[in-house]
């Protein structure tokens, strides 16, 4: 026993399992994520629109002998669905291009999840760092995996060998070639600010200087401060400076930019002219039933928890809580009466909860727009992208460099 624990510990092994255990959790809780944001959007379009939504299947207690099921808020839809979808027919249409009509649900689901290891989605748990692969090029394996999901959509359209699923096709090149530019360009003035690709250390860089999107960070308040509003006129004295509002002008632009461009990139509404239903039938999945039509579903549901993982890591601050003394201190709970590997345990788990936190209310807010706004028509989407996004993300990198020569 002791040989195999030493050999666990050793650099290269600890990498190894470590590695695998953070991928399959993380995998793990994706999947659900995807699963039970079906759930939330079912359940905000019927609030939305004055209906009732999801709310008969439940647990299941007539498979043990009882008269009635537990309707339990609907929260069974999702294994439902699942189930429906695994059992169902996947019906594949003579005239296809059998290859690639088969690859290329797989080539749309498998990117989001790729960018998910690199996002850290928390500080620490046993001394463990919680990212899957830190490496100091994250942002641009980002920008390079995710914009592989275009290559799905475009064989899905082309290998069906029908005019509608072509068509959206080729809407989702013309529209991943407007807004990749500007979704890039967006994002160099946080580079020029952090000095760094590193996602973690972008992440450390806020917890240390304030969110991207604060315009002050009114950091060192401890839960008897918080009591007592002297303490927060001294941390807002304290925390905010000219300085910092000059900064937090662009890293605004930035934001409304990159935020706004991932509509684009992940299909969603307004920007969902590659499937656009009143318009292409179904666009690019029309001919698509069964696992091939699920993954087409939850590729898109995967690309939108991670954008919203990198909008959270980018402008959000990762992980980081404000208003903790140092970002990571379990003293600011006042733990010290617990032993330390215990106390750094919650507070790790309360890190990975507050980033998964920040990703859902973003979540909503791709579906709470999905059902408020109409669709682009397809000439203001490119008139948007290249008249619009492409030159304001290129004259915020002027501006942001302007401003840190004047602050520095």
């Amino acid at each position: 026993m002791d040989q195999f624990i030493s050999f666990a510990l050793q650099p290269e092994v600890f990498l190894v399992w470590t590695s695998l255990a953070k991928t399959l959790a993380l995998l793990g809780i994706i999947l659900g994520f995807v699963s039970y944001t079906v759930y939330a959007e079912r359940k905000v379009c019927a609030f939305i629109q004055d209906r009732v939504g999801p709310n008969r299947v439940g647990i299941p207690l007539t498979l043990l002998g009882m008269k009635k099921d537990l309707p339990f808020l609907g929260l069974g839809q999702p294994i439902a669905d699942a189930l429906k979808l695994l059992l169902k027919e996947n019906f594949i249409p003579a005239s296809v291009n059998k290859f690639y009509y088969y690859i290329a649900p797989k080539l749309t689901m498998i990117p989001p999840i790729l960018v998910l290891a690199v996002l850290p989605f928390g500080s620490s748990l046993f001394g463990v760092p919680m990212v899957i692969a830190n490496i100091n090029i994250g942002v641009l394996y980002v920008f390079a995996v995710s914009s592989l999901g275009v290559y799905g959509i475009v064989l899905a359209g082309w290998s069906s060998n029908s005019k509608y699923p072509f068509l959206g096709g080729i809407r989702s090149t013309s529209q991943m070639i407007s807004y990749e530019l500007a979704l890039g360009l967006s994002v160099i003035p946080v580079f020029l600010l952090c000095g760094t690709l590193n996602l973690s250390e972008i992440v450390l860089w806020q917890r240390e200087n304030g969110w991207m999107v604060a315009p002050g960070w009114f950091k060192g308040l401890t839960i008897d401060q918080v009591l007592h509003p002297e303490a927060w006129v001294a941390a807002f004295q304290a925390g905010f400076s000219w300085q910092r509002f000059w900064i937090w002008i662009p890293m605004l632009i930035s934001f409304v930019v990159f935020f706004i461009a991932m509509f684009a990139e992940t299909n969603r509404l307004p920007f969902d002219l590659p499937e656009a239903e009143q318009e292409l039938v179904g666009g690019y999945h029309t001919e698509y039933s069964g696992m091939g039509f699920a993954l087409f579903f939850l590729g898109e549901y995967a690309a939108m928890i991670a954008g919203s993982g990198v909008i959270v890591t980018l402008f959000f601050g990762g992980w980081t809580l404000p208003f903790v003394p140092d970002g990571s201190s379990p003293s600011f709970f006042h733990l010290a009466f617990v032993p330390g590997w215990l106390a750094s345990l919650i507070w790790g788990l309360v890190n990975i909860g507050v980033f998964f936190g920040k990703v859902s209310v973003l979540l909503f807010v791709f579906i709470w727009v999905r059902w408020t706004l109409p669709r682009f028509r397809y000439d203001q989407l490119m008139k948007l992208g290249w008249y619009f996004f492409f030159e304001l993300a290129l004259v915020n990198i002027f501006i942001t460099a302007l401003v840190l020569a004047y602050v520095k």
